[in-house]
């Protein structure tokens, strides 16, 4: 199992916020493939897979505020 967690954002960018999942539970995802939308107080962006297989689950949802290292999902 793979977790996907909020990669390092940038100086003293500490959190961001859920904008939105490209995938559901049970769906198959390619490494590299956009993931998660998120949103910071300085710009959007997508995060990618970082592994292939099938979203297991997920662990942050749409409007909740993560911090930098927190999983957001696993793949599995």
């Amino acid at each position: 199992m793979t977790e996907a967690k909020l990669p390092h954002l940038g100086e003293g960018i500490e959190k961001a916020s859920i904008s939105y999942w490209h995938k559901s539970v049970g769906d198959s995802i390619k490494a590299g493939e956009d993931l998660v939308e998120l949103v910071t107080d300085k710009a959007a962006f997508n995060m990618p897979s970082p592994a292939s297989g099938t979203l297991k689950e997920i662990l942050a949802a749409e409007g909740d505020e993560v911090k930098v290292g927190q999983v957001l999902a696993r793949i599995g």
